[in-house]
């Protein structure tokens, strides 16, 4: 007889919205294969959610079994649904890695440190079955932030789908990803630079390579449009070399200003590293 799968609802928070409690669930998926958490809810307050009045029911202090939970699903990683993900670490937890990349890199979208809790391991799942790769590639320059890529890309010799969001503050322990610890470092740096002199290419799409090369700038060679924080288009390139120490006067393209900052990439990752 084949095992039934049975989906439950488990009541973890209730939060204060427009005027009424609102209950916050998350959902454990039974499977014959494994036992699946949807969301891990909160188990802590903060003050970015004081407003929300945030009553808690933290999955730590209920009869739940979080040593039988598998797997982690994060359906995106706003506060109340990621805030318990510390309670899971070592095991994989999957989430979309556009919501990763947004979650570490822009500010006031959720609590940083209830994402990047200690121990906690993500697995980026890339798109969704009906996103392709782009027409046009561009690096979007963000305010104040890192480079957002979106593009059929290789990132230090590895296949990172459509989109990623690497440093170019210098600061981050993810290097060459963004781990948001711009906002920390109290990093500045305009995303509306000049217009480069450029051509239209004659390709606008195409596969797009990244080498974080060793305590120096971002190698990137493909076809690439790059875009400021408000959409305009600065500079059409087939290769260029990009500043992730901070302090190039160029930004956001390298000056050599790494050699005498003493830049040390310390990258997670780094083709043939």
């Amino acid at each position: 007889m084949q095992k039934k799968i049975t989906i439950t609802p488990v009541r973890v928070a209730d939060l204060l919205a427009e005027g009424e409690r609102m209950p916050v669930y998350v959902h454990v998926i039974d499977h014959p294969d494994a036992r699946v958490l949807v969301d891990t809810g909160m188990t802590e307050l903060h003050p970015a959610a004081a407003d929300l009045d945030p009553r808690l029911l933290p999955l730590s202090k209920q009869d739940f079994d979080l040593a039988g939970i598998d797997i982690v699903v994060n359906t995106h990683l706003h506060f109340d649904h990621c805030g318990g993900n510390h309670l899971f670490a070592g095991r994989p937890i999957y989430v979309q890695r556009r919501e990763l990349d947004d979650a570490r890199s822009e500010d006031d979208y959720t609590i940083r440190e209830w994402v990047e809790a200690p121990g906690v391991r993500y697995e980026p799942v890339d798109g969704s079955p009906g996103e392709s790769a782009p027409l046009v590639n561009t690096v979007r320059v963000r305010e104040n932030g890192p480079l957002a890529f979106h593009a059929p890309l290789s990132v230090a010799g590895r296949d990172e789908g459509f989109r990623a969001t690497l440093c170019r503050c210098g600061a981050s322990a993810r290097k060459p990803f963004c781990d948001g610890s711009h906002a920390a470092a109290g990093f500045t740096a305009s995303g509306e630079a000049p217009v480069k002199d450029s051509q239209p290419l004659p390709r606008r799409d195409g596969p797009l390579v990244i080498e974080a090369t060793l305590d120096g700038p971002l190698h990137v060679r493909g076809s690439l449009e790059v875009v400021t924080g408000t959409g305009k288009t600065i500079n059409r390139t087939a290769e260029c070399w990009l500043c992730r120490c901070g302090q190039s006067r160029d930004k956001p393209y390298c000056d050599g200003s790494h050699k005498l900052a003493g830049f040390r990439s310390g990258d997670s990752r780094r083709a043939g590293g």
